[in-house]
């Protein structure tokens, strides 16, 4: 049964960076039941992010860079070890993140596979994230990466193992870096007798 869904009330709150509202809902539940909802919903739009490996090398290259939103959160210094991110705006996932992988990392990757799309904070969140992985070679590198003038990006090239030690240990605290990780390892993409994508 579908659920059905009644807006009674969309107010926008914020449109400052991103736009937040506030919606008040009719819910029927599948009893029948109506049930009325008021809830907040942060919409930043849809995002992609890549995890860049070398199959050969045994690594993969991740960013660390401030996240304000980390850092009131407890996080000391605000820096997350995290997979090379970004907002779609109005690109195709694709073509978006090939952009990001240039900006921050400095590599120009060839064949990229998206693995997945997922939504990562559904209780308030409306964005959807899509998730690729490339295989990435030292040629393909065309600048130190570091992202665009406001950003500050620090390019980590990692052995996979100690990526894999870092993650369980809680170093890298990112919940796309998690992901990404755990699919390389799970696929077993790394291993170097594995067929190319």
């Amino acid at each position: 049964m579908t659920l059905k869904i009644d807006v009674i009330k969309d107010k926008i709150l914020s449109e400052n960076y991103f736009v937040l509202r506030n919606i008040t809902y009719d819910l029927t539940r599948n009893n029948g039941e109506v049930i009325r909802h008021k809830r907040e919903v942060y919409d930043r739009g849809n995002g992609a992010t890549i995890l860049l490996y070398n199959r050969e090398k045994q690594s993969v290259v991740l960013i660390r860079q401030f996240r304000v939103a980390t850092w009131v959160n407890g996080n000391p210094d605000g820096r997350l070890i995290e997979t090379c991110a970004g907002l779609l705006d109005d690109d195709e996932p694709e073509v978006c993140i090939r952009k990001e992988a240039v900006e921050e990392t400095g590599f120009e990757v060839g064949e990229v596979k998206k693995v997945f799309e997922l939504f990562m904070s559904p209780g308030g969140v409306t964005e959807i994230v899509h998730f690729f992985i490339a295989e990435y070679s030292d040629a393909q590198r065309t600048h130190r990466g570091g992202g665009v003038e406001d950003e500050d990006i620090e390019v980590l090239e990692l052995p996979f193992s100690r990526a894999l030690e870092m993650m369980r240990s809680g170093e890298i605290r990112d919940g796309k870096a998690v992901i990404l990780l755990q699919y390389l390892q799970t696929t077993g993409l790394m291993d170097t007798a594995f067929e190319r994508m």
